[in-house]
């Protein structure tokens, strides 16, 4: 009696996917869950979308009639979101919406050829922070105190100097974790080593922590995750190797300042997230995704299709994945 009802309980854990209509066949990078009902998301060819009936009709919006790739949406509302265009130079654009996505303001646009924006993130609505490649041989970070109106570049002497390549690998719009109003970590990559920057002080000043990550101009951190100020995760891999999962996962009990690899996970993931309020992780790359419930030391493989992105609505167990050809699916983790 006991073993079945342990294995009820294991049933009953399980993620699953509901898959969704988006009515594109754009690649999709962002995602971002307001609520159960509501959701943005956004991808190449200009493309974000946006459900108010929990995803069974998505629209698209237009935000510019140029053709940009939108890899990270952040929304603070039902109303309000800000989208990131990644690409060099002037493809690299934030715009932001008031109006549900009826009119957009360009915020920010890269006047410098060298400039890539990576992702984005918002501690709320005023205060955010964007991540981007490395620009000669200087850390890329900007924050905004005022809903994005000035996007002011932290200053080279607040922050380590940079690997010779590094960035980040805008697959997932999930390279920045926040945690509180000041606390942020990201993961860069691209270079000879695998790394986390951190701040506690809203990105006024900056450390840098090593990674046992495999690092290259393929392989390296994707996606980082905090569930409070000390325990995170990170995730990722080579993505042109999807299929192997090699130095590709750690864990931080410090609040990022060392990290220890952990074995678990079935392949390449570009992106990983904590189930809001809990110890339970989800990890998703293009061919597939896995779970875990003890803070990342076990990890279980999940059900169904691949994915590039995912977002859990805020206090909630539920959330969107995104991926390849306008791919969506809603996710219930009990």
């Amino acid at each position: 009696m006991k073993i079945a009802f342990f294995f009820i309980l294991a049933l009953l854990a399980m993620p699953r996917w509901t898959m969704q209509t988006s009515g594109v066949s754009a690649r999709l990078r962002g995602v971002s869950a307001v609520s159960e009902r509501v959701a943005w998301a956004s991808g190449s060819g200009s493309t974000v979308l946006r459900t108010v009936d929990g995803g069974l009709t998505w629209q698209k919006l237009t935000v510019t009639g140029e053709t940009l790739d939108f890899r990270d949406i952040d929304a603070i509302d039902a109303q309000t979101a800000y989208v990131l265009g990644a690409g060099s130079g002037p493809a690299s654009r934030i715009y932001k919406t008031t109006d549900a996505g009826k009119t957009w303001t360009m915020q920010f646009k890269g006047e410098d050829q060298k400039v890539f924006l990576d992702a984005m993130s918002f501690w709320d609505a005023t205060h955010g922070i964007v991540y981007g490649d490395s620009v000669d041989g200087q850390l890329y970070i900007m924050t905004t105190s005022d809903g994005g109106r000035v996007w002011s570049r932290v200053p080279a002497a607040n922050l380590p100097p940079a690997l010779e390549d590094e960035g980040a690998f805008a697959a997932s719009g999930t390279n920045i974790a926040l945690f509180g109003k000041s606390h942020a970590w990201i993961g860069t990559g691209g270079a000879a080593r695998s790394r986390v920057l951190r701040t506690s002080d809203a990105g006024r000043s900056w450390q840098v922590a090593d990674t046992p990550f495999n690092a290259g101009s393929s392989a390296g951190i994707f996606s980082i995750t905090f569930r409070d100020a000390k325990h995170g995760v990170i995730a990722g891999g080579d993505y042109r190797k999807e299929q192997e999962a090699i130095n590709n996962l750690a864990v931080t009990s410090d609040g990022g300042v060392t990290w220890t690899l952990v074995k678990g996970l079935s392949g390449y993931r570009s992106v990983v997230a904590y189930v809001p309020g809990r110890k339970a992780l989800i990890a998703l790359g293009p061919s597939g995704g896995d779970y875990s419930t003890d803070d990342g030391r076990t990890w279980t493989t999940i059900t169904g299709p691949g994915f590039d992105t995912f977002s859990f609505v805020p206090r909630k167990s539920t959330g969107w994945g995104a991926g390849a050809n306008g791919t969506i699916g809603k996710l219930e983790f009990r």
